[in-house]
């Protein structure tokens, strides 16, 4: 199976990378670092042209089940620290956020964080820009989550994945919409086959197959602030943590204006936002989503608990507005 061929040869990836190594790989053409191979080092040139060389067979792999993954010229380079954006990984963690006063593992206690319509020259969403990091982006997700499911041997999900997908690339011409439509398949296909700890357990997967983050203060605003840039949300606010009714819960309350993802059934996929988070904050587990409508968007309650089970929410019911 695909999914098989894909864990077995991220697995020989990842063995071929080095926390101090020289040497990464990156695309010749666009200076990007794809998956499977971004966030890594390698020791030497020879060991990153064999990861360079198992890479390009795990994007061949992936493409037999989406032929519209994109192709990447993976050369070696040698490393740089570098900051700010245009020169780091499109996945490097967001640096300069307060933590002061923080309690670990939870966002900055305020996480309502404007960017601007030009800071660190983002283009804003409305104008259309370049989506090519917003469809990376959904294939590395989507492509970490048929990984979780392999691994938890979910076959029947993954079935149900893979026919929503080949139904879709039949009547969606758009790289872009379909990338989004895949992961809202995938949210729906969740939800409907994996009871909700089974669920967590395949976001939890599918989040340590994606390059790691520091468990940090600034993990929700980190997640945040990459939806925004990768266009798959306009603009969001988020107040700050408020404590839960038990000791170690938290909460917060978000909106999200010009969400990229659509309602289905009544439910909001959020797969994608879930899954990042899960990426950057492996110490304080999302328990509940309440969502419901907002004007341009949708207001959500966010708790989150560093002693409970992490809770399935892939996709997560819509609430009605209630009355002021």
């Amino acid at each position: 199976m695909v999914g098989t061929t894909l864990t077995q040869i991220r697995t020989h990836i990842e063995s071929l990378a080095s926390d101090d190594g020289s040497y990464e790989l990156v695309c010749g053409r666009t200076g990007e670092r794809p998956v499977p191979v971004d966030g890594l080092r390698f020791a030497d040139r020879a060991t990153a042209e064999a990861a360079a060389r198992a890479a390009r067979k795990y994007r061949s792999a992936l493409r037999r089940y989406d032929p519209k993954v994109p192709y990447y010229d993976l050369i070696v380079s040698e490393y740089e620290s570098q900051s700010g954006f245009g020169g780091a990984s499109a996945n490097a963690p967001a640096e300069g956020w307060a933590t002061a006063g923080a309690t670990p593992g939870l966002p900055n206690p305020s996480c309502d964080l404007d960017l601007g319509p030009d800071a660190d020259g983002l283009a804003e969403c409305a104008d259309g820009g370049d989506r090519a990091e917003r469809v990376e982006f959904c294939h590395r997700v989507a492509a970490a989550v048929f990984e979780a499911l392999v691994d938890a041997g979910h076959r029947a999900v993954e079935t149900a994945v893979m026919d929503a997908y080949f139904d879709l690339a039949e009547t969606v011409s758009s790289a872009d919409d379909l990338c989004l439509r895949l992961l809202e398949s995938m949210a729906t296909a969740l939800h409907v086959h994996l009871a909700s700890a089974e669920q967590a357990d395949v976001l939890e997967r599918a989040a340590s197959h994606l390059a790691s983050r520091p468990d940090s203060a600034g993990a929700l605003e980190a997640t945040l602030v990459e939806m925004e840039r990768l266009c798959l949300v306009e603009s969001y606010s988020c107040s700050p943590w408020r404590p839960g009714p038990d000791a170690g819960t938290r909460s917060a309350e978000l909106t999200l204006e010009g969400y990229a993802l659509s309602a289905r059934e009544g439910r909001l996929p959020v797969l994608p936002v879930v899954v990042e988070l899960y990426r950057r904050a492996s110490s304080w587990k999302p328990v509940s989503l309440h969502v419901t409508p907002a004007e341009g968007g949708w207001h959500a309650t966010l708790s989150v608990s560093s002693k409970s089970n992490a809770v399935g929410l892939a996709s997560v019911p819509i609430h009605e507005r209630t009355a002021d």
